[in-house]
């Protein structure tokens, strides 16, 4: 077959319609032994055609870049080519529903560094996707339209052919220009490795935001002609034996996969024998294994263990790529290599035809082979550097155009293996996550020392993946227990909340325990050495030792139950299952809102409660508790009314007791309280009306005699301190009134941004209003929906204002929240009855001073807020009041981005009202503590 050589990748689409039309892609959207919809390579070019036309018609011409949002499969494929055969630029872009605040900022600095793109999504992504201001938003299905009869614009070798994102947590990635040239050299080279042919089959489950899924995965089966199988990431990573299953059913015979599937791979084959269930891998070929290290123990036992399934010796290849190296660029081909048995990782074999690679010194001198240095690229698949990123260009290559890998290696016989990184990042389950954005934001942190954090990864022996470890220099004194268990407890936090991962360790150690350089750098790769050779043992069992008394000492699970949740939280929060103890608290253990959600999750797979309703977590948050809800109708046996929800019980300092917002839930104050564990117990009150047959207030005075009682269950005297979140606020004012009455000390009253007014924002409030507050609230909406959505709903019949609610909202976020729609208009209709009650509030009376903290109003300025409403609380205390800034927005300022700042603002202000008040709590946990015998076991 004499077909000239391809120009640009629109050719490798244009000549697999023409000469393989029987090939092309199977989409499979689940599980092995589910459907599936086969699409030819023509069938695929002419649906890319129909959208080339609705691109066009919204005026973009060659070169320019559209960013494309989309996670099936078969709708990126065909916005990608539609984008290629156009000549403009796709730019993948992975949606981040899990944190809106992050995906706005990723969002608004993409839609800055490519100039104001085109950003093409799905309808219902479109829905989620937070609002920035210039981001022109297209949806897929409106763009399809006649296919034109030019069909591609013609590029030339050097353009861009497409922009890949770096990986970045906070809005900060990079976009890799890879050219046509770049590409096509890569596809060449890779095959003089893989030797694909039109007979092959080849898979992908990795999102195309990853660049392995696109080339490796895509464009070069693409190449040749080869069926390629797409499903899509949850698939496998909720049952990873998946990934074996569709190799088998599909006659898979190329795929791609990061070492950590292996590992849980490795973790399934018990359950697979135990099932009887048959697998046929004699057709798999290679398992391209990049991403992250090959653990050499992890590939060794795959091979072996599905071996009796048809697997071949020889058929994992460790590999090696980068973004800026068209992906996969170096391959082993025989492992496990001999020569390097005893080995903790895969060496990664030879570079691709055209790759030349180099180990050089810190002046950018070649070393011997053997010798130990940064690795370092150049060839025609090796990016010219990043869009509209001059300066990282720059520093990206040598003064001889070498590309700088970061990574540190040796190049013995040809053959590359990494020994470390001289960039400073983490990979966990294949993924980067950099050092210093997390550094900076622990530093922010009160009682951590700055410039004394470092997080580094380490590699527990056996581990399929990186694990994180942060140390930082503690500010507390040294005998000041109860504080370093709290700032322990907020870093491990903060780290969740920001990355959504655990740390594995958290160190608190001393300033001359951080190696540092001439110029102050921290060196973080040392204290990585000294930590695997035990320097840090002493410390990590001191710091063991102080949790575990903090906690109240251990109490051993009874009964199969307990034991269960006591091993799924030991797996939540990556401990000892010996060391979780019956009374173990979910909250005081550093439970997070992400935790929540996991926990839900891990219960229901391994005792198989489907729905483990939120509020059982957060009224039975110990291991004996949960289980004996569990025990107790499968987790949602009724319990009596009670407003108070303890989310910290540690601590000896006055209570602190803050009431819910105007939609009567505390999931808003999960992570707020994870703050304040060993530091003061934290209380959260919630609505009535929630639980079946229960009915809501009926006044305003009936709530607020209701939490007064509840307090003073908990609490019998003062002094107190009790706040309120929005609504609530009012709410707090009027508990602090009652308890004064009754002849109690209230010293610290707060309100969280609303004036004590709240009459006039009621009255603008109907259920409309009051249910889309909820949808947005709960993040089923965004803010642009919430400005639109009540006047095409007002009117609508209540049920079908519901139901058109319910359908815009997420899926996966109503999954997580345990949300249907019988759950969510009930929900509706506690609000809407507290917004009744609010309507015929008047505030009166007067308490000693206020506590205001303010941010971002719903409406309006910051300064109009705090100064024609928010300081109508003068007239409602008879000393002054503090009014105190705090970063955010009204419904974020407890969220993920700004919960770290809140706190620490919240917390100072209540030392500095509470400290005769923390004395006299302090006195009464001491005198009601029991003395321990000398020498009885803790």
């Amino acid at each position: 077959m004499n077909t000239p050589p391809p120009h640009s990748i629109a050719d490798l689409l244009l000549d697999a319609a023409r000469h393989h039309p029987d090939q092309g892609f199977r989409y499979c959207p689940g599980p092995a032994d589910g459907a599936y919809r086969d699409q030819g390579h023509a069938e695929l070019l002419h649906e890319a055609l129909r959208v080339l036309t609705g691109l066009r018609a919204r005026g973009l011409r060659p070169r320019d870049e559209v960013v494309l949002v989309l996670e099936r499969p078969q709708e990126f494929l065909t916005a990608f080519w539609a984008a290629v055969l156009g000549g403009f630029v796709p730019c993948p872009m992975a949606p981040l529903r899990g944190d809106r605040d992050r995906w706005a900022a990723q969002l608004a600095h993409v839609g800055s560094l490519l100039d104001g793109p085109l950003v093409v999504t799905t309808a219902s992504l479109a829905a989620e996707m937070p609002a920035v201001d210039g981001l022109e938003v297209a949806e897929l299905d409106a763009l399809y339209g006649p296919a034109p009869a030019a069909p591609y614009a013609d590029a030339r070798a050097e353009d861009a052919a497409v922009l890949v994102l770096t990986s970045g947590s906070t809005g900060n990635s990079k976009a890799v220009v890879l050219s046509h040239a770049n590409l096509l050299a890569s596809m060449a080279a890779k095959n003089g490795h893989h030797r694909l042919t039109a007979a092959d089959t080849t898979m992908n489950w990795v999102s195309f935001d990853h660049v392995a899924a696109l080339l490796e995965c895509h464009l070069l089966p693409l190449s040749v002609g080869c069926r390629q199988l797409h499903t899509q990431a949850p698939v496998i990573l909720d049952e990873p034996l998946e990934f074996l299953r569709l190799i088998s059913r599909h006659g898979v015979t190329m795929t791609f996969t990061p070492n950590f599937l292996l590992g849980q791979l490795n973790s399934s084959t018990d359950r697979l024998k135990s099932t009887g269930e048959r697998l046929d891998l004699r057709g798999l070929r290679q398992i391209i294994s990049g991403g992250e290290a090959v653990v050499r123990s992890t590939g060794e036992s795959f091979l072996e263990r599905f071996a009796p399934y048809g697997l071949a010796p020889g058929a994992l290849w460790p590999a090696f790529g980068m973004t800026e190296t068209c992906a996969g660029s170096v391959y082993s081909r025989e492992f496990p290599e001999p020569a390097g048995a005893g080995a903790e990782f895969a060496d990664l074999g030879t570079a691709v035809t055209g790759l030349r690679m180099r180990i050089v010194g810190p002046d950018d001198r070649p070393l011997a082979a053997g010798g130990v240095g940064e690795l370092q690229f150049t060839g025609p698949m090796v990016t010219r550097g990043y869009h509209n990123d001059e300066a990282a260009t720059r520093a990206a290559f040598t003064a001889d155009g070498w590309f700088r890998s970061g990574d540190l290696g040796r190049v013995d016989g040809g053959r590359l293996a990494l020994v470390g990184r001289s960039k400073d990042s983490v990979i966990i389950n294949g993924v980067n996550y950099f050092s210093h954005e997390l550094e900076t934001a622990l530093e922010e942190l009160d009682g951590v020392a700055g410039s004394f954090v470092a997080a580094f990864p380490t590699r527990s022996a056996g581990s399929d993946t990186e694990e994180l470890v942060v140390a930082f220099h503690c500010e507390a004194a040294e005998d000041d227990e109860a504080e370093l268990y709290r700032v322990l407890t907020a870093v491990r936090s903060s780290v969740v909340m920001r990355w959504g991962l655990r740390p594995s360790l958290v160190l608190a150690l001393p300033r001359e325990a951080f190696p540092k350089t001439s110029l102050g750098k921290i060196q973080r790769a040392l204290m990585r050495r000294r930590l695997e050779s035990g320097a840090y043992d002493a410390v990590r069992d001191r710091l063991a030792d102080l949790a575990l008394r903090r906690l109240g000492g251990y109490t051993a699970p009874e009964g199969a139950t307990e034991r269960a949740v006591a091993e799924v939280f030991a797996e939540l929060f990556e401990a000892d299952p010996a060391s979780i103890s019956a009374t173990a608290n979910f909250f005081d253990l550093g439970g997070t809102s992400l935790d929540i959600l996991r926990l839900r999750a891990k219960v229901a797979r391994r005792l198989g409660i489907d729905a483990l309703p939120v509020i059982t977590v957060l009224t039975s948050p110990t291991v004996r508790a949960l289980a004996a809800r569990i025990g107790a109708a499968g987790g949602s046996a009724a319990r009596e009314y009670d407003p108070v929800v303890s989310m910290q019980s540690g601590g000896d300092r006055t209570p602190l007791f803050c009431v819910h917002p105007g939609v009567g839930e505390v999931l808003v104050f999960v992570n707020l309280a994870t703050y304040f564990a060993g530091d003061r117990p934290f209380h959260a009150l919630r609505a009535r009306g929630f639980n079946e047959g229960e009915k809501p207030f009926a006044t305003f005075e009936q709530m607020v005699d209701s939490y007064v009682a509840a307090i003073r269950d908990r609490q019998p005297h003062g002094p107190y301190a009790v706040a309120g979140y929005s609504y609530g606020g009012a709410v707090a004012f009027e508990i602090a009134k009652v308890l004064r009455a009754a002849g109690e000390r209230v010293d610290f009253v707060g309100s969280f941004n609303l004036p004590p007014h709240i009459k006039y924002r009621m009255e603008e409030l109907d259920f409309v209003e009051t249910a889309v507050n909820l949808a947005l609230f709960l993040e089923l909406i965004d803010k642009r929906q919430a400005r639109e959505l009540p006047g095409s709903l007002r009117g609508l019949p209540r049920e079908e204002q519901v139901d058109r609610l319910m359908g815009l909202a997420p899926a996966a976020r109503l999954a997580e929240l345990d949300l249907d729609r019988a759950k969510f208009d009930a929900w509706a209709e506690v609000a809407a009855r507290l917004t009744e009650l609010g309507r015929d509030y008047e505030p009166s009376g007067t308490v000693p001073s206020m506590h205001v903290f303010y941010a971002t109003p719903l409406r309006g300025t910051k300064q109009d807020w705090l100064d024609h409403e928010l300081r109508r609380w003068d007239e409602h205390t008879t000393g002054p009041n503090r009014y105190v800034e705090v970063p955010g927005e009204h419904y974020t300022l407890m969220g993920r981005r700004h919960v770290a700042a809140f706190q620490s603002v919240l917390r100072r202000e209540l030392d500095l009202a509470l400290g005769d008040a923390d004395r006299i709590s302090v006195a009464r946990a001491a005198a009601a503590r029991p003395t321990t015998p000398q020498g009885a076991n803790r």
